[in-house]
């Protein structure tokens, strides 16, 4: 099939190096000039495990390619992929400027029948949106075309989403028009061979179903966050209470571990986003205020840590910080927890070495040459005449580090870790102050 997809950022260039992948012809468009320039040389803007080689693969066998001009992209597929950022708005909403400039864009080009896929999360409505704003330029054209608006949310996780796209847990369609559902449904059989992952439902549904994903797995973490904050004062480890509860069948593992909150372009932006919308129909969603209230306020747990320890303050303190990025296996800082911390220290008056085995770039792209901030292209260049380590991000080599050469460089012997990686007793036979989250 022929595939036209709006966007090369994360979502829209995993989306289509996954479709060309499996033997669809897919053209990628993006404003960015630059950008299409680097992608067109094999040069891949983001960090995701796997996608350089994919995207370089499909480039060279011919299904993959990329351009700037927009009446190519129309014109290009049956598919026309809406996979453009959905910033939050001043008051929180998801800012859909760049879901109706497309919308717009392919109505301005079209000649035949479409079917426009709401890839991007968008607010439930949007769809309604995107389908009057086709509606409006064709009217102008005085052109009477038929085509379909089809929700059809992403579900990838950031550091394992070509894995998603390839082996999905499910894949949401929402349309109103059972003709258009078959189509999507011939487009995903490749990704549907070993049992029928394909849910069809009102394209409302399919909108919403984005949303309450995410805000369910944020309201897990900030419900562990608080559990930890109550475990410190109760005197009680929150990783024997995460496996005790865990172990639950109905509660599981999966997003119960308690740190130093969440970040990145989704859950912040999206649980905002719901609650936003649940205004705007007179409701008040109490709960994910709460939700992003404890995250917000996580965010501050190490610093109240550090401040805690040192309570004549940092100034002339310098700290080894590990991990710039939101999580593991990725570059995005977006919302990073560790950026709260990072800019806490400095404005205090210490200095920050910091080290992320791929978020080097995108930090340097931030902070420039702030001062207090120290760019170490090592891990080990962090423990260079430091006072203390602080752990934000939970990369794996991380997990195993020499105690006996902690003990010895670090010169007030303190560990201050975000993410739980160690067990407190071991930490403490090395003579290390280890301070954690929940314990």
């Amino acid at each position: 099939m022929k595939i036209t997809v709006f966007g090369s950022g994360y979502v829209g260039l995993v989306t289509g190096a996954c479709l060309a992948e499996v033997g669809n012809q897919v053209l990628c468009m993006d404003v960015d000039q630059r950008k299409i320039d680097q992608l067109k040389q094999g040069i891949i803007p983001i960090y995701e495990p796997g996608l350089d080689e994919m995207v370089k693969d499909n480039v060279a066998a011919g299904r993959l390619s990329f351009t700037t001009d927009v009446k190519e992209a129309v014109d290009f597929g049956l598919f026309q992929f809406i996979a453009v950022g959905t910033p939050p708005d001043e008051d929180g909403s998801a800012d859909l400027k760049y879901v109706l400039a497309v919308a717009k864009s392919i109505a301005e080009h079209m000649s035949d029948y479409k079917i426009v896929v709401d890839k991007s999360t968008v607010p439930v409505g949007t769809a309604d949106k995107v389908k009057q704003a086709i509606k409006d330029v064709l009217a102008e054209r005085s052109q009477e075309l038929e085509f379909d608006v089809v929700s059809n949310p992403e579900f990838l996780k950031e550091g394992s989403a070509l894995d998603d796209f390839m082996k999905p847990d499910r894949i949401i369609i929402g349309t109103d028009n059972p003709r258009t559902a078959e189509l999507l449904k011939a487009l995903y059989a490749p990704f549907n061979r070993s049992r029928e992952r394909v849910i069809t439902m009102d394209i409302r549904s399919a909108e919403l179903t984005k949303y309450a994903a995410n805000a369910m797995l944020a309201t897990k973490i900030s419900f562990m966050n608080e559990l930890a904050n109550l475990a410190e004062r109760l005197g009680a480890d929150i990783e024997n209470v995460r496996h005790g509860i865990g172990s639950d069948s109905r509660i599981g593992y999966s997003f119960i571990y308690p740190g130093c909150g969440y970040g990145g372009s989704c859950f912040p932006k999206d649980v905002k986003a719901l609650e936003r919308t649940a205004r705007d129909y007179g409701y008040q969603a109490e709960l994910l205020s709460a939700v992003e209230n404890v995250n917000d306020r996580q965010k501050h747990r190490l610093f109240e840590k550090v401040s805690t320890h040192y309570p004549n303050g940092v100034k002339g303190k310098t700290f080894a910080l590990w991990g710039l990025a939101f999580k593991p296996n990725t570059d995005d800082m977006r919302e990073a927890p560790s950026r709260v911390l990072l800019e806490a220290l400095i404005d205090a008056g210490a200095t920050v070495r910091a080290y992320d085995p791929e978020a080097m770039e995108e930090a340097h792209r931030i902070y420039g040459d702030k001062a207090g901030l120290v760019y170490c292209a090592k891990q080990a260049d962090t423990l260079s005449d430091v006072d203390a380590l602080i752990i934000v991000t939970e990369w794996k080599q991380f997990r195993s580090p020499d105690f006996d050469d902690l003990s010895r460089l670090l010169k007030d012997k303190v560990i201050f870790d975000g993410r739980n990686m160690y067990e407190p007793r071991l930490v403490k036979q090395f003579g290390l102050q280890y301070y954690a989250i929940g314990r």
